[in-house]
Protein backbone atom coordinates (compact mmCIF):
# COMPACT_ATOMS: atom_id res chain seq x y z
CA UNK A 1 0.00 0.00 0.00
CA UNK A 2 1.12 3.23 -0.46
CA UNK A 3 0.48 5.53 3.13
CA UNK A 4 0.64 9.05 4.33
CA UNK A 5 1.64 9.82 7.72
CA UNK A 6 0.88 13.37 8.79
CA UNK A 7 2.91 14.60 11.99
CA UNK A 8 3.36 18.15 13.17
CA UNK A 9 6.66 16.81 14.52
CA UNK A 10 8.56 13.60 13.36
CA UNK A 11 12.36 12.48 13.76
CA UNK A 12 14.93 13.87 14.91
CA UNK A 13 12.96 16.61 17.12
CA UNK A 14 12.58 14.40 19.76
CA UNK A 15 11.94 17.05 21.95
CA UNK A 16 8.28 17.25 21.31
CA UNK A 17 7.93 14.15 23.23
CA UNK A 18 6.32 10.81 22.29
CA UNK A 19 4.26 11.25 19.00
CA UNK A 20 7.86 11.46 16.83
CA UNK A 21 8.79 8.24 18.67
CA UNK A 22 5.39 6.32 18.04
CA UNK A 23 5.07 7.60 14.40
CA UNK A 24 8.66 6.63 13.30
CA UNK A 25 8.38 2.97 15.02
CA UNK A 26 5.19 2.53 12.84
CA UNK A 27 6.38 4.19 9.30
CA UNK A 28 9.90 2.03 9.44
CA UNK A 29 7.57 -0.92 10.77
CA UNK A 30 5.43 -0.41 7.28
CA UNK A 31 8.12 -0.07 5.37
CA UNK A 32 10.07 -2.84 7.04
CA UNK A 33 6.55 -5.13 5.91
CA UNK A 34 6.68 -3.93 1.97
CA UNK A 35 4.74 -0.88 1.82
CA UNK A 36 5.23 2.27 0.64
CA UNK A 37 5.27 4.56 3.48
CA UNK A 38 5.57 8.97 3.03
CA UNK A 39 6.06 10.60 6.54
CA UNK A 40 4.72 14.61 5.92
CA UNK A 41 5.71 17.16 8.89
CA UNK A 42 6.79 20.48 9.53
CA UNK A 43 10.56 21.41 9.65
CA UNK A 44 11.64 22.72 13.20
CA UNK A 45 15.55 22.81 11.85
CA UNK A 46 16.46 20.06 9.76
CA UNK A 47 19.67 20.99 8.19
CA UNK A 48 20.55 22.37 11.43
CA UNK A 49 19.86 19.08 13.66
CA UNK A 50 21.32 16.79 10.96
CA UNK A 51 24.70 18.22 11.26
CA UNK A 52 24.71 17.37 14.95
CA UNK A 53 23.73 13.67 14.20
CA UNK A 54 27.15 12.37 12.52
CA UNK A 55 24.88 8.84 11.55
CA UNK A 56 22.13 10.95 9.74
CA UNK A 57 22.19 10.66 5.97
CA UNK A 58 21.85 14.76 4.96
CA UNK A 59 18.92 16.13 3.88
CA UNK A 60 17.94 16.97 0.36
CA UNK A 61 16.30 19.60 -1.36
CA UNK A 62 12.58 18.98 -2.78
CA UNK A 63 9.65 20.87 -4.05
CA UNK A 64 7.76 21.28 -0.93
CA UNK A 65 11.23 21.71 1.32
CA UNK A 66 13.47 19.35 3.00
CA UNK A 67 13.62 15.42 1.97
CA UNK A 68 15.40 12.45 4.08
CA UNK A 69 14.76 8.85 3.84
CA UNK A 70 15.75 6.52 6.48
CA UNK A 71 14.84 3.09 7.14
CA UNK A 72 12.94 2.87 3.79
CA UNK A 73 10.87 5.66 4.98
CA UNK A 74 10.90 8.75 2.79
CA UNK A 75 9.92 12.40 5.18
CA UNK A 76 9.66 15.60 3.85
CA UNK A 77 9.59 18.29 6.27
CA UNK A 78 7.72 21.55 4.84
CA UNK A 79 9.14 24.95 5.92
CA UNK A 80 7.32 27.05 8.30
CA UNK A 81 6.55 30.82 8.09
CA UNK A 82 4.88 31.01 11.40
CA UNK A 83 4.28 29.23 14.27
CA UNK A 84 2.95 29.03 17.72
CA UNK A 85 4.38 26.51 20.58
CA UNK A 86 4.36 23.55 18.53
CA UNK A 87 2.21 23.85 15.48
CA UNK A 88 3.04 25.65 12.62
CA UNK A 89 1.72 27.14 9.32
CA UNK A 90 3.18 25.34 6.43
CA UNK A 91 2.90 27.35 3.11
CA UNK A 92 4.24 24.63 0.93
CA UNK A 93 1.39 22.14 2.25
CA UNK A 94 -1.03 23.76 -0.46
CA UNK A 95 1.09 22.95 -3.43
CA UNK A 96 1.93 19.19 -1.82
CA UNK A 97 -2.18 18.33 -1.40
CA UNK A 98 -2.27 19.04 -5.08
CA UNK A 99 0.55 17.88 -6.46
CA UNK A 100 0.94 14.55 -4.73
CA UNK A 101 -2.02 13.67 -2.38
CA UNK A 102 -3.87 11.82 -4.90
CA UNK A 103 -0.91 9.01 -4.80
CA UNK A 104 -1.87 7.93 -1.64
CA UNK A 105 -3.93 5.40 -0.89
CA UNK A 106 -4.89 6.24 2.70
CA UNK A 107 -3.84 8.76 4.98
CA UNK A 108 -3.08 8.78 8.97
CA UNK A 109 -3.43 11.91 10.97
CA UNK A 110 -1.84 11.94 14.63
CA UNK A 111 -2.72 14.77 16.82
CA UNK A 112 -4.70 17.88 17.01
CA UNK A 113 -4.46 21.51 17.27
CA UNK A 114 -2.35 21.61 15.20
CA UNK A 115 -2.79 23.35 10.93
CA UNK A 116 -1.31 20.12 9.20
CA UNK A 117 -4.27 17.63 10.13
CA UNK A 118 -7.47 19.41 9.63
CA UNK A 119 -6.07 20.93 6.09
CA UNK A 120 -4.79 17.12 5.07
CA UNK A 121 -8.09 15.67 6.23
CA UNK A 122 -9.91 17.91 4.07
CA UNK A 123 -8.14 17.80 1.05
CA UNK A 124 -8.61 13.45 1.43
CA UNK A 125 -12.56 14.23 1.91
CA UNK A 126 -12.24 16.00 -1.38
CA UNK A 127 -10.30 13.54 -3.51
CA UNK A 128 -12.13 10.78 -1.54
CA UNK A 129 -9.32 9.33 0.03
CA UNK A 130 -9.85 7.82 3.28
CA UNK A 131 -7.81 8.44 6.38
CA UNK A 132 -6.96 8.00 10.03
CA UNK A 133 -7.05 10.26 12.66
CA UNK A 134 -5.08 9.52 15.75
CA UNK A 135 -5.75 11.88 18.73
CA UNK A 136 -2.16 10.64 21.06
CA UNK A 137 -4.18 11.95 23.68
CA UNK A 138 -5.45 15.47 22.80
CA UNK A 139 -9.30 15.46 22.15
CA UNK A 140 -10.01 16.62 25.73
CA UNK A 141 -8.44 19.67 26.25
CA UNK A 142 -7.23 19.73 29.74
CA UNK A 143 -4.48 22.31 30.03
CA UNK A 144 -3.26 25.38 28.88
CA UNK A 145 -5.19 27.83 26.41
CA UNK A 146 -8.59 26.23 26.80
CA UNK A 147 -10.95 28.28 25.12
CA UNK A 148 -8.59 27.50 21.96
CA UNK A 149 -8.51 24.24 21.85
CA UNK A 150 -12.69 24.51 22.15
CA UNK A 151 -12.68 26.97 19.21
CA UNK A 152 -10.09 24.35 17.14
CA UNK A 153 -12.55 21.61 17.64
CA UNK A 154 -15.48 23.87 17.11
CA UNK A 155 -14.00 25.19 13.41
CA UNK A 156 -11.76 22.36 12.48
CA UNK A 157 -11.59 19.60 14.84
CA UNK A 158 -14.88 18.15 15.10
CA UNK A 159 -15.07 18.08 10.82
CA UNK A 160 -12.03 16.08 10.72
CA UNK A 161 -12.84 13.28 13.25
CA UNK A 162 -16.29 13.59 11.58
CA UNK A 163 -14.61 12.81 7.82
CA UNK A 164 -12.36 10.01 9.39
CA UNK A 165 -12.65 6.30 8.32
CA UNK A 166 -11.30 5.47 11.84
CA UNK A 167 -10.22 7.00 14.53
CA UNK A 168 -7.73 5.15 16.97
CA UNK A 169 -7.50 4.92 20.77
CA UNK A 170 -4.15 3.69 22.18
CA UNK A 171 -5.96 2.84 25.80
CA UNK A 172 -9.81 2.01 27.04
CA UNK A 173 -9.22 5.26 28.76
CA UNK A 174 -9.02 7.42 25.98
CA UNK A 175 -11.59 5.11 24.21
CA UNK A 176 -14.32 5.98 27.32
CA UNK A 177 -13.03 10.15 26.19
CA UNK A 178 -14.12 9.82 22.68
CA UNK A 179 -16.74 8.18 23.23
CA UNK A 180 -17.81 10.78 26.01
CA UNK A 181 -17.20 13.23 23.12
CA UNK A 182 -19.80 11.92 20.76
CA UNK A 183 -17.56 9.73 19.03
CA UNK A 184 -19.57 6.55 17.60
CA UNK A 185 -17.80 3.44 19.74
CA UNK A 186 -17.87 1.32 16.24
CA UNK A 187 -15.50 4.26 14.45
CA UNK A 188 -13.12 3.74 17.05
CA UNK A 189 -9.98 1.61 17.01
CA UNK A 190 -8.59 0.49 20.25
CA UNK A 191 -4.53 -0.17 19.54
CA UNK A 192 -1.99 0.36 22.07
CA UNK A 193 1.36 1.61 21.32
CA UNK A 194 4.77 -0.41 21.07
CA UNK A 195 7.81 0.13 22.93
CA UNK A 196 11.32 -0.24 21.23
CA UNK A 197 13.78 -1.33 23.82
CA UNK A 198 18.18 0.08 23.24
CA UNK A 199 19.42 -2.39 20.59
CA UNK A 200 22.55 -3.04 23.31
CA UNK A 201 21.88 -2.32 26.98
CA UNK A 202 23.91 1.01 28.02
CA UNK A 203 26.73 0.76 30.50
CA UNK A 204 25.54 1.75 33.71
CA UNK A 205 27.06 4.56 35.70
CA UNK A 206 26.77 7.56 31.81
CA UNK A 207 24.51 9.62 32.92
CA UNK A 208 24.81 9.72 36.86
CA UNK A 209 28.17 10.78 36.11
CA UNK A 210 27.52 13.48 34.26
CA UNK A 211 24.85 14.69 36.56
CA UNK A 212 26.66 14.47 39.45
CA UNK A 213 24.55 12.01 40.87
CA UNK A 214 26.45 9.48 43.86
CA UNK A 215 26.31 5.91 42.76
CA UNK A 216 24.65 5.23 45.85
CA UNK A 217 21.67 7.34 45.56
CA UNK A 218 18.66 6.38 44.84
CA UNK A 219 17.81 8.01 41.80
CA UNK A 220 14.01 8.67 40.49
CA UNK A 221 13.55 9.66 37.23
CA UNK A 222 10.94 11.83 35.76
CA UNK A 223 11.61 11.86 31.69
CA UNK A 224 9.08 13.86 29.47
CA UNK A 225 8.06 17.11 28.84
CA UNK A 226 7.95 19.78 31.89
CA UNK A 227 4.40 20.32 31.08
CA UNK A 228 1.27 21.25 33.55
CA UNK A 229 -0.31 18.06 32.12
CA UNK A 230 2.53 15.74 33.40
CA UNK A 231 2.58 17.35 36.71
CA UNK A 232 6.42 17.40 37.73
CA UNK A 233 5.62 19.63 40.40
CA UNK A 234 3.59 17.20 41.95
CA UNK A 235 6.69 14.73 42.14
CA UNK A 236 9.08 17.76 43.37
CA UNK A 237 6.27 18.16 46.06
CA UNK A 238 6.43 14.32 46.76
CA UNK A 239 10.43 13.79 46.52
CA UNK A 240 10.52 16.94 49.65
CA UNK A 241 8.39 14.41 51.70
CA UNK A 242 10.94 11.81 50.83
CA UNK A 243 13.48 13.27 51.72
CA UNK A 244 12.41 14.61 55.45
CA UNK A 245 11.81 11.22 55.73
CA UNK A 246 15.13 9.78 55.32
CA UNK A 247 16.91 8.27 58.53
CA UNK A 248 20.91 7.98 59.17
CA UNK A 249 22.67 5.50 57.44
CA UNK A 250 19.57 5.57 54.17
CA UNK A 251 20.84 5.84 50.85
CA UNK A 252 20.16 9.39 49.91
CA UNK A 253 16.90 9.82 47.27
CA UNK A 254 18.09 12.24 43.96
CA UNK A 255 15.24 13.39 41.72
CA UNK A 256 16.06 14.43 38.22
CA UNK A 257 13.86 15.84 35.66
CA UNK A 258 14.77 15.16 32.13
CA UNK A 259 13.15 16.62 29.26
CA UNK A 260 12.33 20.31 27.66
CA UNK A 261 10.43 23.04 29.07
CA UNK A 262 7.38 24.23 28.20
CA UNK A 263 5.17 27.52 29.61
CA UNK A 264 8.14 28.35 32.07
CA UNK A 265 7.78 25.12 34.17
CA UNK A 266 11.10 24.58 34.19
CA UNK A 267 11.50 27.94 36.20
CA UNK A 268 8.59 27.01 38.22
CA UNK A 269 10.63 23.51 39.20
CA UNK A 270 14.05 25.30 40.26
CA UNK A 271 12.24 28.19 42.22
CA UNK A 272 10.41 25.14 44.06
CA UNK A 273 13.17 23.14 44.14
CA UNK A 274 15.26 25.62 45.75
CA UNK A 275 13.12 26.37 48.31
CA UNK A 276 11.63 23.00 49.35
CA UNK A 277 14.25 20.23 48.79
CA UNK A 278 18.00 20.07 50.06
CA UNK A 279 20.80 21.79 47.96
CA UNK A 280 22.05 18.99 45.12
CA UNK A 281 19.39 16.53 45.18
CA UNK A 282 17.14 17.48 42.51
CA UNK A 283 19.00 17.95 38.60
CA UNK A 284 17.92 18.92 35.50
CA UNK A 285 18.75 17.93 32.14
CA UNK A 286 17.66 18.89 28.61
CA UNK A 287 15.70 16.80 26.20
CA UNK A 288 17.78 13.34 25.78
CA UNK A 289 17.64 10.75 22.68
CA UNK A 290 18.92 7.35 21.67
CA UNK A 291 21.37 6.00 23.61
CA UNK A 292 21.93 8.91 26.47
CA UNK A 293 18.23 8.84 26.78
CA UNK A 294 18.51 4.86 27.44
CA UNK A 295 21.37 5.72 29.95
CA UNK A 296 19.12 8.07 32.21
CA UNK A 297 16.77 5.31 32.05
CA UNK A 298 19.24 2.55 33.08
CA UNK A 299 20.68 4.04 35.81
CA UNK A 300 17.56 5.34 37.60
CA UNK A 301 15.88 3.29 40.50
CA UNK A 302 12.60 4.26 40.16
CA UNK A 303 10.79 5.38 36.94
CA UNK A 304 7.95 7.93 37.94
CA UNK A 305 4.81 9.33 35.31
CA UNK A 306 2.77 11.37 37.44
CA UNK A 307 0.57 12.96 34.46
CA UNK A 308 -3.17 14.28 35.37
CA UNK A 309 -3.74 12.50 31.81
CA UNK A 310 -1.69 10.46 29.55
CA UNK A 311 -3.72 8.05 26.37
CA UNK A 312 -0.93 6.13 26.96
CA UNK A 313 2.16 6.67 28.59
CA UNK A 314 5.21 5.77 25.97
CA UNK A 315 8.13 7.00 28.79
CA UNK A 316 6.76 4.77 31.31
CA UNK A 317 6.71 1.91 28.54
CA UNK A 318 10.55 2.59 27.57
CA UNK A 319 11.45 2.80 31.59
CA UNK A 320 10.27 -1.15 31.60
CA UNK A 321 12.03 -2.02 28.59
CA UNK A 322 15.03 -0.97 30.01
CA UNK A 323 14.29 -2.64 33.09
CA UNK A 324 13.60 -0.08 35.55
CA UNK A 325 9.96 -0.25 37.77
CA UNK A 326 7.68 2.85 37.32
CA UNK A 327 5.04 4.64 39.29
CA UNK A 328 2.28 6.44 37.26
CA UNK A 329 -1.16 7.69 38.03
CA UNK A 330 -4.41 6.01 37.33
CA UNK A 331 -4.48 8.32 35.07
CA UNK A 332 -2.29 7.06 32.76
CA UNK A 333 -3.42 4.08 29.84
CA UNK A 334 -0.84 2.51 30.55
CA UNK A 335 -1.53 1.48 34.10
CA UNK A 336 -3.45 -1.48 33.88
CA UNK A 337 -0.59 -3.28 31.57
CA UNK A 338 2.06 -2.44 34.82
CA UNK A 339 0.38 -2.70 37.72
CA UNK A 340 1.43 -5.17 39.96
CA UNK A 341 4.09 -6.79 37.28
CA UNK A 342 6.68 -3.75 36.56
CA UNK A 343 5.34 -0.76 38.72
CA UNK A 344 2.70 0.79 40.85
CA UNK A 345 -0.28 2.26 40.04
CA UNK A 346 -1.40 5.17 42.22
CA UNK A 347 -3.79 8.03 42.35
CA UNK A 348 -2.99 11.61 41.46
CA UNK A 349 -2.16 13.25 44.44
CA UNK A 350 0.59 13.82 46.79
CA UNK A 351 0.50 11.62 49.32
CA UNK A 352 -0.60 8.75 47.37
CA UNK A 353 2.43 9.31 45.46
CA UNK A 354 4.51 10.00 48.48
CA UNK A 355 3.36 6.53 49.56
CA UNK A 356 4.08 4.43 45.97
CA UNK A 357 7.38 5.96 45.90
CA UNK A 358 8.61 5.04 50.21
CA UNK A 359 7.00 1.69 49.49
CA UNK A 360 9.16 0.52 46.15
CA UNK A 361 12.01 2.31 48.04
CA UNK A 362 11.36 0.27 51.11
CA UNK A 363 10.60 -2.76 50.52
CA UNK A 364 13.21 -4.69 48.54
CA UNK A 365 11.14 -8.07 48.03
CA UNK A 366 8.22 -5.65 46.00
CA UNK A 367 10.74 -3.75 44.15
CA UNK A 368 12.96 -7.52 43.11
CA UNK A 369 9.10 -8.68 42.06
CA UNK A 370 8.85 -5.41 39.75
CA UNK A 371 12.11 -5.52 38.49
CA UNK A 372 12.10 -8.92 37.23
CA UNK A 373 8.54 -8.14 36.09
CA UNK A 374 9.66 -5.38 33.41
CA UNK A 375 10.78 -8.39 31.23
CA UNK A 376 7.03 -9.68 31.05
CA UNK A 377 5.56 -6.43 30.24
CA UNK A 378 8.57 -5.52 27.36
CA UNK A 379 8.21 -8.53 25.79
CA UNK A 380 4.17 -7.94 25.66
CA UNK A 381 4.36 -4.23 24.42
CA UNK A 382 6.76 -5.38 21.28
CA UNK A 383 5.19 -3.17 17.90
CA UNK A 384 4.56 -6.06 15.74
CA UNK A 385 1.08 -6.39 17.15
CA UNK A 386 0.26 -2.40 16.43
CA UNK A 387 1.91 -2.16 13.05
CA UNK A 388 0.36 -5.40 12.15
CA UNK A 389 -3.01 -4.15 13.22
CA UNK A 390 -2.84 -0.61 11.45
CA UNK A 391 -1.99 -2.38 7.82
CA UNK A 392 -5.17 -4.25 8.44
CA UNK A 393 -6.95 -1.23 9.46
CA UNK A 394 -5.47 0.42 6.04
CA UNK A 395 -6.18 -2.39 4.00
CA UNK A 396 -9.73 -2.35 5.16
CA UNK A 397 -10.52 1.28 5.05
CA UNK A 398 -8.62 1.41 1.78
CA UNK A 399 -10.49 -1.15 0.32
CA UNK A 400 -13.88 -0.15 0.54
CA UNK A 401 -12.94 3.14 -0.48
CA UNK A 402 -12.46 1.35 -3.76
CA UNK A 403 -15.67 -0.53 -3.83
Amino acid sequence: MRILNVTQSYAPFFEFGGPPVKVRALAEGFAARGHAITVLTADWGLDRRVQQLPNEPRAELNPFGRELKTAGVTAIYLGNWLHYRAASWNPALRRFLRARLQEFEVVHIFGLYDMLGPRVAAACREKKIPYVVEPIGMFVPRVRNLWLKRMYHHFLGREMLAGASAIVATAEQEQSELIAGGIPKEKIVLRRNGVEGPPVPPERGRFRAAMGIPPEAKLLLFLGRLSEKKSPQLLLQAFAKIVASETHGQAPAHLAFVGPDEAGMLARLKKMAASIAPAGRVHFSPALADTAKWQAYRDADIFILPSQNENFGNTAAEAVAAGTPVIVTDQCGIAPLLAGVAGLVVKHDEPALTNGIQELLHDETLYARLQAGCATVRDALDWNQPIEQMVNIYAAIAGHSDS
